[in-house]
């Protein structure tokens, strides 16, 4: 991507003198404003929303304001190559898309709208197992351009087999296991609606176009439930489920198959038990590279690499989890200090802009994962809108490389940053 600052600046102002300004902002803020204004309150608290008083969310953005970027002058340097080996796959840039579950709260075909913008800019995109359209769909639509799939270790090891070997069929790069949601996190924001978008049938495609999960939901379709009281929200909760599960909606009213499907994957999604035990059965399971994603001390990340893993991601799961948990980019200082250049550590929770991917490389990251702006994105302008924000992103890093006079990722070390006290009333530090 050489000059993709200076190329992307170009493009912006060549449209202004048209009178045509950016549908998607430049700016996180104003991103994350418009954003809040097309998404209802339901969406947006599951999307932006994050566990307890959200002080995980403000810790991740502290991290980052007390890192300051020192510019270097007369560099001398004329493009910059921002591309980078990533598990043995060359990419055009450090940055991935960050799996998010039940997507289509902000619209609807959500993972293929991001798998196309995805694609339009060459990013890897991570389809998220809570997704809200099947791997294969997503998949379809990306053509060359690199997708992992993320993992939540189900109770049921017939259903982690068969998601694993789907994600080998559609030519996954990596089989990405999150470590950190065995149980949801206490989110306010979500329980004071009571909202709950799988209990609707909403995120769970991953499942319902799962052979072994509709096997497993016709095993259990037979079983006595308690059937709820009919009220007006029962009836809501029963046509959303007709509307989100595969077929035809009014075949769907008379089936029991999209109740049971729900209250199938909500016993059976994750699994609380998940061991150190379980994940060293991953090398023999699946031909992809392993990673594993929601690693926040040395003591685990030494452990994901001694049973073989290719990769962790230094990963608080944007503070959606535990509420005052350490900031992810306070992990991988310590981790990258701990384990040294070699192993493989992919960064995500709290990135906004490209000056962030800069400070998070320069702490010793390989690679980063984008997560609520692309989101963000969709919203405002669907596959169009998540390019756009891509682009504005990596933009904006190649512009921070030239102005510290660097020309390739590896050269963005930490001697380029000063660690400084966080000022009092710093912005950055009241958003996740």
């Amino acid at each position: 991507m050489p000059d993709a600052g200076l190329a992307r600046q170009s493009t912006i102002y060549r449209a202004g003198t048209l009178g045509r300004r950016p549908v998607v902002p430049a700016d996180f803020a104003e991103l994350e404003r418009r954003a809040r204004r097309v998404s209802s309150a339901k969406a947006w608290a599951y999307v932006a929303g994050g566990a307890g008083e959200g002080r995980t969310m403000r810790r991740n953005r502290a991290a980052f304001d007390r890192w300051a970027i020192e510019p270097r002058m007369a560099a001398g340097t004329v493009g910059r190559d921002l591309s980078v080996d990533l598990l043995g796959t060359r990419l055009p840039s450090p940055l991935l898309l960050a799996p998010v579950g039940a997507g289509a709260l902000m619209g609807r075909d959500s993972d293929l709208a991001i798998a196309r913008g995805a694609a339009a800019t060459g990013t890897p995109y991570v389809f998220s197992n809570q997704g809200c359209n099947p791997m294969e769909e997503a998949a379809a639509v990306m053509g060359d351009t690199p997708r992992w799939f993320q993992l939540y270790w189900s109770s049921d090891e017939r259903l982690v087999d068969s998601l694993i070997a789907r994600a080998e069929r559609i030519g996954a790069g990596a089989l990405v296991v999150t470590l950190d949601t065995t149980v949801l996190g206490w989110r306010p924001q979500d329980l004071n609606l009571g909202s709950l978008p799988f209990a609707t049938g909403l995120g769970i495609a991953q499942y319902t176009s799962d052979p072994v999960f509709q096997q497993i939901v016709a095993e259990r379709a037979g079983l006595p439930r308690d059937r709820p009281a009919v009220t007006l929200g029962a009836i809501r909760a029963l046509l959303a489920m007709s509307r989100n599960h595969p077929g035809s909606f009014w075949a769907n009213l008379r089936s029991p198959i999209p109740r049971a499907s729900v209250e199938t994957f909500l016993d059976i999604y994750s699994n609380p038990g998940l061991s150190w035990e379980h994940l060293a059965t991953l090398k023999q399971r699946t031909r992809l590279p392993v990673v594993l994603k929601g690693i926040l001390t040395e003591k685990d990340a030494r452990r994901a690499f001694e049973i073989g893993v290719d990769a962790v991601v230094v990963s608080n799961h944007g503070g959606r989890q535990v509420d005052n948990a350490v900031a992810s980019l306070d992990a991988l200082v310590e981790i990258r200090a701990a384990l040294g250049p070699e192993p493989t550590l992919i960064f995500d929770s709290g990135i906004r802009t490209g000056a962030d991917v800069f400070t998070a490389i320069a702490l010793g990251a390989d690679a980063v994962l984008l997560g609520r702006p692309h989101l963000y994105g969709f919203a405002l302008a669907g596959a169009h809108g998540v390019a756009e924000v891509i682009r504005n992103v990596v933009a904006e890093l190649d512009l921070t490389m030239a102005l510290t006079g660097v020309r390739s990722i590896a050269e963005i070390t930490s001697d380029l940053l000063r660690e400084q006290p966080l000022s009092v009333g710093s912005s950055g530090a009241e958003r996740a």
